[in-house]
């Protein structure tokens, strides 16, 4: 078996989608691409992947292994769909965030792929994501603010020379008070790989606890997700027609 890679999941602005597209790919890419993957909660402060994902009350979590309490693999539990998670404890005391590449490191060994969802905040939790991971992936959408951070946290991967995979742009409404897709990739100097529209069905499934992916497999949302997650390991998903008029819509 080749190593694996790890991804980082990164954003500077909570609720851009982070937490919503490492749920997501991690099921895609167990259930309908028969990979070994692993999603890791690394946004230390305020965890909640596992709540995404119906694990409410962890036993051992990523803040035990930080704290040395316990192995990483006694941390891992395994979702229904396939893949396995670590979640973080939602009351804990302090860590040391850079431990997180020596603690998970050597599960490429294990996994294809490992993702990680990031803190949205510019301090040592993204920091720890950053370092940990062999090239990242960064949510953003269509507006100025937002933007803004986007090109704030790239400019910081660059120089912890962690590689920028590409963009994944959410809740796009296709209005014209929104950036472009090209805007966003001038800007940016980094290529934006999906497009994922304002769905509802997303919320519907973060309320069942559930990604969307399996919640509503056929949902426009859930499409491009699959074929984010192909683009991701290289191969290719083929989907008619739907996603590709979406995106097509949002670049003017």
């Amino acid at each position: 078996m080749s190593q694996g890679k790890i991804i980082g999941v990164i954003s500077l602005k909570g609720g851009v989608g982070k937490t919503t597209t490492v749920a997501n790919l991690g099921s895609i890419l167990a259930a309908e691409f028969n990979k070994k993957v692993l999603v890791v909660d690394a946004n230390f402060s305020a965890p909640n992947l596992g709540l995404h994902l119906g694990l409410v009350e962890p036993k051992i979590t990523i803040h035990d292994v930080l704290l040395n309490r316990a192995n990483v693999t006694e941390a891992i539990h395994q979702h229904e769909s396939g893949f396995h998670l670590i979640a973080g404890a939602y009351i804990s005391r302090k860590i040391n965030p850079r431990r997180l590449k020596q603690k998970i490191s050597y599960l490429k060994d294990y996994y294809d792929v490992i993702l990680i969802d990031s803190s949205p905040n510019l301090n040592e939790e993204m920091l720890a994501t950053m370092m940990a991971s062999d090239e990242l992936l960064v949510v953003t959408s269509l507006d100025y603010p937002t933007l803004s951070t986007t090109l704030r946290a790239i400019r910081l991967a660059k120089q912890k020379r962690t590689p920028i995979t590409g963009l994944i742009v959410n809740r796009a409404r296709n209005k014209k008070f929104e950036l472009s897709i090209k805007d966003i990739e001038e800007a940016a100097q980094v290529p934006v790989l999906s497009v994922l529209p304002e769905d509802i069905k997303i919320l519907e499934s973060i309320y069942h606890t559930t990604p969307v992916s399996l919640y509503k497999p056929r949902s426009t949302s859930s499409i491009e997700f699959r074929k984010l997650a192909a683009h991701l390991i290289g191969e290719k998903y083929e989907e008619p027609g739907v996603c590709d008029k979406l995106k097509a819509l949002f670049i003017r």
